[in-house]
């Protein structure tokens, strides 16, 4: 059947979590359906990947925009729509909107996330709608305000913009066929919090077992034991991690492990992630081509995450690299895996400090853990498997 897809930016190359997430994920709608693509640009950027999409996709089009100021505190609160929303509603993309669609009939529509599903509100309502959410909004926001420490004023702008938006969300859930999350605590989120009556679809986050292979760098495992952490080093939820890492975590894993070393992977770095290069056997790479070396080199990945919302990308990609992870609860929520087993969970700076350090110490253990973790993306986190579940429920659901 023909779909009409809507997203935000322009996945590709696929060098963020959320671009991998629905670069794949449109990869596999492409395979099984027509597929006409709608993105934006920002400022123009990636503009010139649009002949890309145009080898699998039947039409494609990139609106450039910019994003508007940030609103003054009286125009914000007489607003009923919440800032995060309104920053990404701009008149000339609903133009372009309706233009592309013009006399097409869909069957289905699918965006990503809120912020586009937002043009469907008062238009094109005879169109079906699913959302593709790469985290829930409400509840991330919920989550971030809760682990970060906010002054007073910014405290009563959060809490202006919670009340907003789940209002939002609960119309965005009347308006949709369906909402695709990344994982149960998701669902279960929507269920109780937003709306019992939406229906929703677990797809969780995967990984390209074609590229992410243990094959596929000759480089060796690092003589000293060595955590890698890895992630967009401007993404709040990372940069909080790694502020409990090492205000909590690092020196009492020293003690276990004095020969300590901690690579941090990912672009755009900020100033508190580029300070941490000063303490000893750190080291802040900022981004790189090629994260499977570093993958390769680590003994573990630690992905020690107090901010939930969506699935963690950078667990399935190690374990298809051989790298064991030890994660926070939150930080693995969605992937169903098992402590012990398929992965290290701790949610307590002590915990979180013996986890890794058993796993460091322990050869058999991170064996044991690599076979499993291996096992698990092959039969159940690869793109393709779960591509295929999205596109089948589509055509099961919703062809004519």
């Amino acid at each position: 059947m023909r779909l009409l897809v809507v997203y935000p930016y322009v996945p590709y190359p696929p060098d963020r979590g959320t671009f991998q997430r629905t670069y794949h994920l449109l990869r596999a709608l492409a395979r099984d359906h027509e597929v006409d693509l709608l993105a934006l640009c920002e400022n123009g950027e990636r503009e010139d990947q649009k002949p890309h999409f145009q080898e699998f996709c039947r039409r494609v089009e990139f609106v450039r925009f910019s994003h508007p100021a940030w609103p003054r505190l009286s125009n914000r609160l007489l607003n009923p729509l919440p800032t995060t929303i309104r920053h990404w509603r701009l008149p000339h993309i609903a133009e372009a909107l309706k233009r592309f669609i013009g006399t097409e009939t869909y069957p289905l529509v699918h965006v990503c996330d809120i912020v586009m599903a937002q043009y469907f509100l008062e238009d094109h309502q005879d169109l079906p709608l699913a959302i593709d959410r790469s985290r829930v909004d409400l509840q991330f926001q919920l989550a971030q305000r809760a682990a970060l420490s906010r002054g007073f004023r910014q405290s009563i702008l959060d809490w202006e913009n919670l009340f907003k938006l789940g209002r939002f969300e609960r119309r965005i859930a009347r308006r949709s066929a369906l909402e695709v999350v990344c994982g149960p605590d998701d669902e279960n989120f929507i269920c109780f919090e937003i709306s019992r009556r939406v229906r929703t679809l677990v797809i969780t986050n995967g990984v390209d077992l074609d590229f992410f292979t243990p094959e596929s760098t000759p480089v060796p495992r690092a003589v000293e034991p060595t955590v890698l952490f890895c992630g967009a080093m401007d993404y709040s939820p990372n940069v909080d991690a790694l502020r409990w890492f090492f205000e909590e975590i690092h020196d009492g894993l020293l003690e276990w492990v004095p020969q300590l070393r901690v690579l941090i992977v990912g672009k755009a770095p900020l100033p508190e992630v580029q300070a941490y290069a000063s303490r000893k056997g750190v080291t802040v790479t900022g981004g790189v081509p090629d994260v499977r070396p570093y993958y390769r080199q680590a003994w573990l990945q630690i992905v020690p995450l107090r901010i939930g919302g969506g699935t963690r990308l950078k667990i399935p990609e190690s374990m298809a690299m051989g790298t064991p992870v030890v994660s926070t609860t939150i930080g693995a929520q969605g992937l169903e895996l098992r402590h012990g087993e398929e992965i290290l969970l701790a949610d307590t700076a002590q915990a979180f400090i013996e986890e890794t350090g058993n796993g460091l110490r322990d050869e058999a253990l991170r064996r044991r853990l690599e076979v499993t973790g291996q096992k698990t993306v092959r039969d159940r986190l690869s793109w393709k498997t779960l591509g295929r579940q999205l596109s089948e429920t589509y055509a099961r659901r919703f062809a004519p």
